[in-house]
């Protein structure tokens, strides 16, 4: 299996997403950690709060630039 950055970036705004969804009803980051993410994405609190911190849509903006400016080899 390959590393792709773009998958990576895709997966921290979706989580990022269901976050801010459950916050504003009032549900703490944990309960969300606990009942919404671990069971999907199976990844470590640590990771969790990573995710949170990076600004994913913007780094993936860049790397979409990037990939555009770039010549397509076929």
């Amino acid at each position: 299996m390959s590393y792709n950055r773009r998958n990576i970036l895709q997966r921290m705004i979706d989580i990022q997403n269901i976050v801010l969804s459950h916050t504003n009803r009032g549900v703490t980051q944990e309960w969300v950690f606990e009942n919404e993410i671990f069971p999907v994405y199976k990844i470590s609190r640590r990771t969790f709060y990573s995710y949170l911190n990076t600004n994913a849509k913007a780094e993936l903006k860049k790397l979409n630039k990037v990939a555009e400016m770039q010549p397509s080899l076929f």
